[in-house]
C-alpha cells in the first residue's frame, strides 16, 4: 500500500500535466487559429472564456459525484471526456464551433484536481499532504511547459489542428496506463485506504449525512478559500491563456524562441510547488500548527506572486521573464498548501472533493474574468498588456490578505454547527 501510494501520485502528477496541455494548447495556437478563423484579441479573449465557464460550473456538480464514486472511477472518467473534446477542437471552424469545443472541454476538465485532492486525501497523512498535492499540481506547470514547445512545433510542422488532435490523444494513453496500473492485483488497490490515513473525523453514517453542502457555506473559512484561490487563479491564468500571445504580440518572439525562452517562467514554477508542499509540511512535522504551517506559505507565496506587476514596466526581456517565473513560482508553492485545504477542513472523509469542488469553482470564475478582461484591454489600449498585469498584481495582495485573515483555523469544519440544517 505504501508504494501504491506512490504509483497513485504519478498517474495523479500525469493527468494534471495532461489536463493542462489540453487546455493550454489554444493559447499557443492562438495566433495561427486568429488568422485561420479572421478573428482579432477580443474575440479570441471570448473563445478563450469559454472553457473557464464550464469549468467553473461543473466543479460543484464534479465534486459530488467524486465524493460517491471515488477517484478511482471519477478520473478517467474525466480525462476520457476532455480528450474528446480537445480533438474535436481541430474540426471548429468558426468562432461558435471553437468556443462550443471549449465549453465542452471544460465540463470534463472539472473533475481533474478534485478527483486528485480526494485521492491524495485518501493515501496521504496530514504531514505528507502538501507535498504530495505539491507534486500533483507541479503537473499544471509542466503540462503548460511542455505545450508551449510541443505545441508550437506540430503547429509549425503540421498546423494548428494537428496539435489538437495529438494533444488530445495522450488522455487515451493515460487510460490505458490508469486501467492497467491501478488496477493491476500485484499493486493492490485502494480499499479501506480511506478509514486508514484520512485525517477528518470518522463519523457515522447518519452524522456525516447530517452535513449539508448549506452547512458548508456557514463557515468563514470557505468563503476565505475561495476568495483567496480566485484571487490566485486570476495571475495563475495568465500564464494558461494570454502569456504566449504576449510575449508574441508584444515582445516580438518567434514560435522558436516562444518554444525555448518562453518556457522559463512554468519550468521555474515546476519546484516551486515541490517546495512550497515540503515547506509546509515540514513547518507541520516540526511542531508548527497546521494554520501556522498552510498559512504562512499560503500567504507569503501570494506576496511575492505580485511582482508580476513588474515585468510590464521592464524593456530586459532576461528580467522580464524572471520575474514572471518569480511570480508563476509562489503561486505555485501557494497552491500546494491550497490543494491541501479540502483535506485539512472536510467535516468528513465524504466532503473532501466536495470541498475542492467549491473553492475551485470559485477560483475559475477568475479564468472567465482574466480571458476576457485581458482581451478587451488589449483591444482598447491597441495591444497593451499593461493594464492587465498590474491588476493582477493587485488581486495576489488581495489574495493574501484573504488567507491571513478571512481563512480561520485549519481544521475540520465543525460538525455541531452543521447540524442545524438537519433539523
Amino acid at each position: 500500500m505504501r508504494k501504491m501510494r506512490w504509483v497513485v501520485l504519478l498517474l495523479c502528477f500525469l493527468a494534471v500535466a495532461i489536463n493542462y496541455i489540453d487546455r493550454a494548447n489554444l493559447a499557443v495556437a492562438a495566433p495561427q487559429i486568429e488568422k485561420a478563423l479572421g478573428i482579432g484579441p477580443a474575440q479570441m479573449g471570448l473563445i478563450m472564456s469559454g472553457f473557464f465557464w464550464t469549468y467553473a460550473l461543473m466543479q460543484m456538480p464534479f465534486g459530488w459525484f467524486i465524493d460517491r464514486v471515488g477517484g478511482r472511477i471519477a478520473l478517467p472518467v474525466a480525462v476520457g471526456w476532455w480528450s474528446l473534446f480537445t480533438v474535436a477542437t481541430a474540426g471548429a471552424s468558426s468562432v461558435a464551433s471553437m468556443f462550443g469545443c471549449r465549453l465542452l472541454l471544460g465540463a470534463g476538465e472539472a473533475g481533474a484536481y478534485p478527483a486528485c485532492a480526494k485521492l491524495v486525501s485518501q493515501w496521504f497523512k496530514p504531514r505528507e499532504r502538501a507535498l504530495a498535492t505539491g507534486i500533483f499540481d507541479s503537473g499544471a506547470r509542466v503540462g503548460s511547459a511542455l505545450s508551449i514547445p510541443l505545441v508550437a512545433l506540430i503547429v509549425d510542422t503540421f498546423g494548428w489542428q494537428a496539435a489538437f488532435i495529438i494533444t488530445g490523444l495522450l488522455g487515451a494513453v493515460w487510460i490505458l496506463g490508469w486501467v492497467v496500473i491501478y488496477r493491476s492485483p500485484s499493486h493492490g488497490d485502494m480499499t479501506g485506504a480511506a478509514d486508514v490515513v484520512h485525517a477528518a473525523p470518522a463519523l457515522a453514517s447518519d452524522a456525516q449525512s447530517d452535513v449539508t453542502w448549506a452547512s458548508l457555506f456557514r463557515h468563514r473559512t470557505l468563503w476565505g478559500m475561495m476568495l483567496g484561490f480566485f484571487c490566485l487563479n486570476f495571475t495563475n491564468y495568465f500564464f494558461i491563456t494570454w502569456f504566449p500571445s504576449y510575449l508574441v504580440q508584444t515582445r516580438g518572439f518567434s514560435l522558436k524562441s516562444l518554444g525555448t525562452l518562453g518556457m522559463v517562467p512554468a519550468l521555474m514554477a515546476i519546484p516551486g510547488g515541490w517546495i512550497g508542499g515540503f515547506v509546509s509540511d515540514t513547518l507541520y512535522r516540526r511542531g508548527w500548527s497546521l494554520t501556522a504551517a498552510r498559512k504562512t506559505c499560503m500567504v507569503g507565496g501570494m506576496l511575492v506572486s505580485s511582482v508580476i506587476t513588474l515585468s510590464s514596466l521592464t524593456s530586459n526581456v532576461t528580467l522580464m521573464l524572471i520575474l514572471f517565473g518569480i511570480s508563476y513560482s509562489s503561486l505555485a508553492f501557494a497552491g500546494a498548501s491550497v490543494w491541501s485545504l479540502p483535506g485539512d477542513v472536510a467535516p468528513t472523509p465524504r466532503h473532501v472533493a466536495s470541498i475542492g469542488g467549491i473553492q475551485n469553482f470559485a477560483s475559475n470564475l477568475a479564468g472567465i474574468v482574466i480571458t476576457t478582461f485581458t482581451g478587451v484591454m488589449v483591444s482598447v489600449t491597441k495591444g497593451s498588456f499593461t493594464i492587465p498585469l498590474v491588476v493582477a498584481g493587485g488581486f495576489c495582495l488581495l489574495g493574501a490578505f484573504s488567507y491571513l485573515f478571512l481563512v480561520g483555523k485549519i481544521e475540520p469544519l465543525r460538525i455541531e454547527i452543521d447540524r442545524r440544517d438537519a433539523a
